[in-house]
């Protein structure tokens, strides 16, 4: 599929999924025997660790069709993008998305201020620049989907196999924002 295509069979599959008439193909036995044999995942989705928030479900995939990374307030952190990294350069996934969500509470968290203790206050200190290239009063909505577009810029700056994929072409970084309500998946 071209990159073009990826993306559109993420926005049908969203759309499947916001009409409630999800297919939930690629999800049995024959699937995972499959599978054993190895993984061609088409899309890479750097999400948050929200349990309301699941990427196979929001873009009704199956098994082996998306490389999912989960991390509060889908940072780009070493761990999340050593393991982008080894999908774009091993498995050879093509688009890359970057996707926040209403209500992030890790974004609420770093907007909030305050010791939270070291391992929290090092996590939002990944959401600070989203914070500061918003408006001093924006609402956490705002600063959400900032921080998925600062986060998809940032995988270019903290990653030479990324970096070089997307100057190639060979990868496409798309910021997205996660609607708790409706399920629906904005690109940015």
């Amino acid at each position: 599929m071209t990159k073009d295509e990826v993306l559109n069979r993420l926005k049908d599959g969203n759309g499947r999924f916001t009409a409630d008439k999800k297919e939930g193909k690629l999800q049995d036995k024959s699937r995972r025997e499959e599978l054993t044999k190895g993984q061609e995942p088409y899309a890479i989705v750097l999400s948050c660790a929200d349990s309301r928030v699941v990427p196979e479900l929001a873009f009704d995939t199956g098994l082996g069709e998306l490389f999912t990374v989960r991390v509060a307030g889908n940072i780009a952190n070493s761990s999340s993008i050593a393991s982008m990294e080894y999908a774009v350069a091993n498995l050879g996934t093509e688009i890359i998305v970057v996707m926040g969500h209403e209500s992030c509470g890790a974004v609420t968290a770093a907007m909030s201020g305050g010791d939270n203790g070291y391992n929290l206050n090092h996590l939002v200190s990944h959401i600070a620049p989203a914070i500061a290239a918003s408006a001093k009063d924006a609402p956490v909505n705002d600063v959400v989907k900032k921080n998925a577009q600062l986060t998809a810029e940032e995988l270019k700056t903290r990653s030479t196999i990324i970096k070089d994929a997307a100057d190639s072409g060979k990868v496409k970084i798309v910021p997205a924002y996660y609607n708790l309500d409706s399920g629906k998946v904005d690109f940015l």
